[in-house]
């Protein structure tokens, strides 16, 4: 009850600033859908509505100050829900989707705070599912819990295409600065139709005497009739992680929706018969510039001692989704 009665005094007091400010924003997305999922269980498969397939379902507030110069300092509060079930995402966090104030000039911006990932921000622009739908890449390819608490980031000024940024998250661990720290940083470039990144995640374990590392290399090419989906990466850690990922994919404009479809793979060079792949393919229909209609399915095959999405070691699993997206 007093967390209840907390977040509503804290929507109440947001509410009240926003009315006095015209620079700050309140956004949102409501997303719901039916799902089948067959995972290989014993029990069968499973239908279900689900929360979130194509974007996270939020509530947002977003302003910025102008300081004069040049100079503005932004924030960002975003609040992640279940729309099946009116529930709090994200473990329960009241803005957990992300929460981060700082600063922007003409030499970039600094940003203090729970936030985005640099590599899931490649992999998020350049997959064709964009990390949602049943084709969402992150069900083969890490991305480090998306987001990270602590952290302290710096992203360069837009110039010509160009754009890159470096982060910082603290582990906060007494006597350790090591332990459960990440660091990451991704560069690359945007012009005309091609598309182009490179990221690199490093995250250390709570006692830091283990470090997973993901290099990825992700690239576009938008031909007009059809744009073309590239992805590389590589993945190291300390003790027994070393796995490529590979991502064909392509976006196809039809009428006035867009047909999208990717293939992902996943090689385990530590162990053997550990490698999955993934089959994936959707229809995204905007019936409005805020409501979307889509529907997806992609099929997971794992080797005998690969368990990807799946029940058990060695099954293959299917997931189908229909549903709709409201943004506001």
């Amino acid at each position: 009850m007093e967390k209840k009665i907390l977040a509503a005094a804290l929507l109440s007091a947001i509410a009240t600033g926003v009315s006095a400010q015209s620079n700050v924003t309140i956004y949102g997305v409501l997303d719901v859908g039916i799902s089948r999922e067959d995972n290989g269980s014993a029990a069968g498969s499973v239908w279900r509505m689900d929360n979130g397939i194509l974007s996270g379902s939020r509530l947002g507030f977003k302003g910025s100050e102008d300081l004069g110069g040049g100079l503005k300092a932004n924030f960002v509060l975003e609040n992640g829900y279940s729309v099946d079930a009116g529930t709090l995402g994200n473990g329960g966090r009241l803005f957990g989707r992300q929460a981060n104030v700082g600063l922007s000039g003409s030499f970039g911006e600094v940003k203090l705070g729970r936030q985005y990932n640099s590599l899931y921000k490649v992999i998020d622009a350049f997959e064709p599912f964009e990390t949602g739908l049943a084709g969402d890449a992150s069900r083969l390819i890490n991305t480090y819990g998306t987001r990270m608490d602590n952290a302290i980031s710096y992203a360069l000024p837009k110039l010509n295409g160009v754009f890159g940024e470096v982060v910082y998250a603290f582990g906060e661990v007494p006597g350790d600065m090591s332990a459960a720290r990440q660091t990451g940083l991704n560069a690359g470039y945007r012009g005309g139709p091609l598309a182009v990144a490179l990221a690199y995640h490093n995250q250390a374990n709570a006692t830091g005497t283990d470090n997973a590392k993901t290099t990825l290399l992700a690239g576009t090419y938008d031909a007009g009739l059809a744009k073309a989906h590239l992805m590389y990466g590589v993945n190291k850690g300390t003790g027994t992680l070393d796995t490529r990922d590979a991502l064909i994919g392509v976006t196809v404009p039809v009428a006035s929706g867009t047909v999208i479809a990717d293939y992902i793979r996943k090689s385990d060079k530590f162990r053997a018969n550990a490698d999955a792949d993934q089959v994936a393919v959707g229809y995204v229909h905007p019936l409005s510039k805020r409501t979307t209609l889509y529907t997806s399915y992609a099929h997971m095959s794992n080797e005998a001692a690969a368990a990807y999405n799946v029940a058990a070691a060695g099954r293959s699993g299917k997931l189908f989704n229909v549903g709709v997206r409201h943004r506001f």
